[in-house]
């Protein structure tokens, strides 16, 4: 459910983004439910705001959702190998920041009924906020607008407090992580690469270190 409202929220200003861009209401709550991509959504209509290119807006998402391919590598690490594709293909369209978060935290295996409970949930709460955004944004005061801007990361904290809390070694990871991502941030050249492509160098670098350092021991059952 915090995902849920979080979603409601931050895809409220979404809506309002869209609409200010002269996107209308329903192509703009289509969008939202065909695609669960913050950051790729929020891309995306200031490129069409702009006439850019099919191929640029093209290259631009497939730049900016990488991270969803490393984060479907670790998953399938979590399912029974003979899962069928077809559920392998609606685990893969589900997977988000905060779905991957609440999945992977999981100790037994990570069963279909499971990810599609998350999807659920999270996909209307994504999707109904962006529809509320586009028709009724205009209503509300820009205090309040302002309120909704952080629902994100609320969001993302009661996503990772519960895994942090039990692993320290994932509590100094996601401490590493936030340090690494202030400094790419700020660091001439660096700084200059684009947030989807500065999330990817930092997951794989800083997931590949952690796995050398602190390997998954594979319970006797999964052997």
């Amino acid at each position: 459910m915090p995902v849920c409202l979080g979603y409601l929220a931050v895809s409220f200003t979404l809506g309002i983004v869209a609409r200010k861009a002269g996107i209308s209401p329903v192509p703009s709550t289509i969008m939202s439910l065909t695609n669960l991509t913050s950051a790729g959504e929020f891309a995306a209509i200031s490129m069409i705001a702009a006439g850019a290119a099919y191929i640029e807006l093209a290259l631009t998402q497939l730049i900016i959702n990488l991270r969803y391919m490393l984060m479907s590598c670790a998953l399938s690490q979590k399912i029974d190998p003979s899962l069928p594709l077809k559920h392998r293909l609606l685990m893969g369209f589900g997977i988000t920041d905060e779905i991957f978060g609440l999945a992977i935290t999981r100790h037994e295996k990570l069963s279909p009924r499971y990810f599609y409970g998350i999807m659920a949930v999270a996909i209307p709460g994504w999707t109904l906020g962006t529809a509320f955004g586009a028709y009724l944004g205009g209503l509300l005061p820009s205090s309040v607008l302002t309120a909704l801007s952080v629902a994100l990361y609320g969001m993302f904290i009661s996503v990772i407090i519960p895994a942090a809390k039990e692993n320290k070694v994932i509590l100094g990871l996601i401490i590493i992580s936030m340090g690494a991502s202030y400094a790419f941030s700020v660091i001439p050249g660096l700084r200059d690469l684009s947030e989807g492509l500065r999330i990817t160098i930092l997951t794989a670098v800083i997931a590949g270190i952690a796995a050398v350092l602190f390997p998954r021991k594979e319970e006797e059952d999964d052997a």
